[in-house]
C-alpha cells in the first residue's frame, strides 16, 4: 500500500521517456503482456483451492468476510436490477438495515461484475476478484516501477511480483476483497505525480482524472485510499523540503495547488452521497468493532514470517499477529537487514537530487512503521503499557478511530518494493567494478524473497446451497417484505444464511430479508441520541443467541415460558415468517457445528418442522405463543 515514489525528472533521475514509459515502444508490449500472464497464474495458484470448488470451498480462515462479500456481489445485482440504494441495505439486519458506506462496499465492483453474478453466482464473482487483485496489484506496480523508477524490466518484475504477493496481501487475500486490491495505491500516486507536468491545461486534465480514481479508490477500499492519501502528503512534503529540489518544487506549486483544486471538486461531486451516509447516515457509527490496542503490529511481525509462505512451511512463522487474516509485515530478518542495506548503498551512489527522493521514501516507511504499531508498543504479545507510541494521540480522531494500525504495515510494503527494484537495477546495470559486492547483494536478495514466496490460500468444505433456497421453495413461506432465517442466525462464525440470500439476489425477482448477519454497526438497536460506537454485527437478542449457543457449545437449553415469550418478541421484531434448518452448518476454520444441538432446541421452540427441498423449516405464526403449538 506504499504511496512512496520517487519524483519524476531531474531530482530523481528515472528512465527516460522513451525507455520506462510503457506504450512508448511496441516492443515494451510484449515484455508487458508476459508479466501480466506470470502475475495472473501467481494469482490462480494462490486461489487454486476455491478455483478447484468455488461453491462448497470456502477460505477457512476467513469464513465470514467471504460470506460478506459475496453478499456484496449479491446485493450489486439487486442494486442495478430493482434500483435500490447501493450504500444502505433493507434486505440486512431486519428490521434496521446496515449502512454499507460505513462498510467496505466495493461498489464499483459490485456493479461491475452484475452479468457474473447474475450468471455464474456470487461465489464465481467473488474468486475472480480476489485473482484480479492479486493479478492486478503485481501488474500496476510493476508498471509504475518502471514508469517512474528502473530501466531493467526484471527489476520492475520482482518488485512488482513482490508488492502483489507480499506477505500483507496473502494474509488479507483470506477474505479481503478490498485490502487485496492493492493496485489503488500506485495508480493513485502514479497520477498524483503527474499533478506538476507542465502543458496547457494540463493541470485541469489530471486534476479531473485523480478526482475520478479518488471516487473509484473510496468505492473499493476506502481505508486504504487514507493510507495512500497520507502517505503521499508525507511523501511530498519531505521531498519538497529538500534543498536540492526546493526551486523546481516550488515553480510546480502553481500547477499542483490548481490541479488539486480540480480534484476537490471532481471527487467531491460524485463522493457527496456516499461520505453523507458514511458519516451521517442511518446506522452509522464511529470507530470500528476492533480494538485498536489488540489489531497493532507486533514489532516481532516485522521480523517473521506469515503462516501462508514458504518460511512458515518451514516451521519458521511466529503466531505474533490478531488473527491470519491480519499478519500485515511479516518480512523476516534477512529482508528487513537487507531493505537496510540497500538503503545505504543506493543513498551512497546517488546525486542530491535521487537523495532527495529516497529520503522522502525512507521517511514514508518509517511513518507506516511507527503508526503500524499502534496506539502501545507491544513486543513478542507483550504489552508495555509504559511506552505510548503516536497513534495513541491519533486513535480518536475522525478516520484515524475507523482504521486498524497494524494495516499501515502494508504501506511498507510498496517502500521495500521500491527500494528492491532500485537495487536490482542496479545490479543489472553492468558496472564494471563491484563484482564481488554484487554477488553477496544477488545471494541476499535470492535468500531474502525466497521464504516470502506465498503458498495457496487455505481452504474448507461449506454447506452446499440446498433446494429449498435454490430453487425458489422458500417463496412459499415469506410474505412480501417479510423475513426468513437459516438456523443458527447469520453471523461471521455462522455465515450460510448471509450467503444464501445472497445466491437468491443474484437471480433476481422477489428477495427476503434476514435478522443479524455479518457487518459493521452501532452499538445498540435505536438511533436516537448521539452517535454509536461501532459493533461486529447486529446486536444480539436472547433467541439468536440460543441457537449460536446450541451451534457453537452444543448446549441445550431447557426453556420456560419466560424464554418463549421472549423467543415471540423476537420473532415480532424481525418481522420473521419462517426458519429453516439445513443438512449441513458451516463453521469457521474447520469448526464443527452442532447441528443435532439446533435442531432440539428448535423442536422444543417451534415444534415439529416441515421437510421442504432438503431442509426442516417452521413456519412462524407471529403473534401467537410458540408454546401454542
Amino acid at each position: 500500500m506504499s504511496v512512496a515514489a520517487p519524483a519524476p525528472a531531474s531530482s530523481a533521475d528515472p528512465p527516460s521517456e522513451t525507455s520506462a514509459t510503457p506504450g512508448t515502444k511496441p516492443r515494451e508490449w510484449p515484455v508487458h503482456l508476459s508479466f501480466a500472464v506470470v502475475a495472473l497464474s501467481f494469482a490462480v495458484y494462490v486461489t487454486s483451492g476455491l478455483w478447484r470448488d468455488p461453491f462448497t470451498h470456502v477460505l477457512s480462515d476467513n469464513v465470514g468476510d467471504q460470506a460478506f462479500f459475496e453478499w456484496l456481489m449479491g446485493y450489486g445485482y439487486y442494486t442495478v436490477t430493482q434500483g435500490s440504494d447501493p450504500f444502505f441495505a433493507q434486505l440486512l439486519n431486519a428490521p434496521l438495515g446496515v449502512n454499507l458506506a460505513a462498510n467496505t462496499s466495493i461498489t464499483v465492483y459490485t456493479v461491475l461484475m452484475t452479468p457474473v453474478t447474475h450468471f455464474a453466482g456470487p461465489q464465481i464473482s467473488f474468486v475472480t476478484v480476489l485473482t484480479l487483485n492479486l493479478a492486478g496489484s503485481a501488474f500496476v506496480w510493476y508498471l509504475f516501477l518502471r514508469r517512474w523508477l528502473v530501466k531493467n524490466a526484471v527489476a520492475a518484475a520482482v518488485a512488482g511480483l513482490f508488492c502483489g504477493f507480499a506477505p500483507g496481501f496473502i494474509s488479507h487475500a483470506n477474505g479481503h476483497l478490498n485490502w487485496t486490491a492493492g493496485w489503488v495505491a500506485p495508480v493513485v500516486v502514479w497520477q498524483v505525480l503527474k499533478l506538476r507536468e507542465e502543458g496547457r491545461l494540463r493541470w485541469l486534465r489530471n486534476g479531473v482524472v485523480l478526482g475520478l480514481l479518488l471516487a473509484v479508490g473510496f468505492s473499493i477500499a476506502a481505508e486504504g485510499l487514507f493510507f495512500t492519501a497520507l502517505g503521499s502528503g508525507v511523501f511530498v512534503l519531505a521531498w519538497s523540503l529538500s534543498k536540492a529540489v526546493h526551486e523546481e518544487a516550488r515553480a510546480a506549486l502553481p500547477r499542483v495547488a490548481a490541479a488539486l483544486g480540480v480534484t476537490a471538486v471532481v471527487a467531491g461531486s460524485l463522493l457527496a452521497y456516499p461520505l453523507y451516509m458514511h458519516f451521517a447516515g442511518p446506522q452509522t457509527f464511529s470507530g470500528t468493532g476492533f480494538n485498536q490496542d489488540y489489531f497493532a503490529e507486533d514489532a516481532a511481525a516485522y521480523l517473521s514470517y506469515a503462516n501462508r509462505s514458504l518460511g512458515g512451511l518451514f516451521g519458521w512463522h511466529a503466531d505474533v499477529a490478531p488473527n491470519r487474516t491480519e499478519e500485515t509485515s511479516f518480512f523476516g530478518v534477512p529482508l528487513v537487514l537487507l531493505m537496510i542495506v540497500a538503503f545505504v548503498l543506493l543513498w551512497r551512489r546517488s546525486d542530491p537530487g535521487r537523495r532527495a527522493t529516497l529520503r522522502a521514501v525512507g521517511i514514508v516507511g518509517l511513518f507506516y512503521l511507527v503508526l503500524s504499531l499502534g496506539p502501545v508498543l507491544h513486543v513478542n504479545k507483550h504489552f508495555f503499557n509504559g511506552f505510548p507510541m503516536p497513534y495513541k494521540a491519533l486513535k480518536e480522531l475522525p478516520l484515524f478511530d475507523s482504521a486498524l494500525p497494524s494495516r499501515f504495515a502494508l504501506g511498507v510494503v510498496g517502500v521495500f518494493g521500491i527500494l528492491l527494484a532500485l537495487l536490482i537495477d542496479q545490479l543489472l546495470a553492468k558496472r564494471p567494478s563491484g563484482g564481488l559486492l554484487n554477488t553477496a547483494l544477488a545471494a541476499a536478495i535470492v535468500v531474502s524473497l525466497l521464504p516470502v514466496v506465498p503458498l495457496p490460500l487455505r481452504i474448507q468444505h461449506r454447506a452446499p446451497e440446498p433446494a429449498f433456497i435454490a430453487d425458489g421453495l422458500w417463496k412459499n413461506y415469506v410474505t412480501e417484505g417479510g423475513s426468513l432465517s437459516s438456523l443458527p442466525f447469520a453471523m461471521n462464525v455462522t455465515a450460510d444464511g448471509q450467503r444464501w440470500q445472497a445466491y437468491t439476489m443474484a437471480r433476481g425477482g422477489q428477495q427476503f430479508k434476514i435478522p443479524d448477519g455479518y457487518f459493521l454497526g452501532p452499538q445498540t438497536t435505536g438511533e436516537e441520541g448521539k452517535k454509536q460506537a461501532g459493533r461486529i454485527g447486529s446486536v444480539p437478542l436472547a433467541t439468536d443467541w440460543l441457537f449460536l449457543r446450541a451451534a457453537w457449545y452444543g448446549y441445550v437449553a431447557s426453556l420456560s415460558n419466560a424464554d418463549r415469550a421472549q423467543a415471540r418478541a423476537d420473532f415480532e421484531y424481525w418481522g420473521l415468517d419462517a426458519v429453516f434448518l439445513a443438512p449441513e452448518i458451516t463453521g469457521s476454520d474447520h469448526q464443527p457445528l452442532n447441528r443435532a444441538a439446533v435442531e432440539e432446541t428448535a423442536r422444543d421452540l417451534l415444534g415439529e418442522p416441515e421437510q421442504v427441498g432438503g431442509v426442516l423449516v417452521w413456519r412462524i405464526r407471529r403473534g401467537v405463543d410458540p408454546v401454542d403449538r
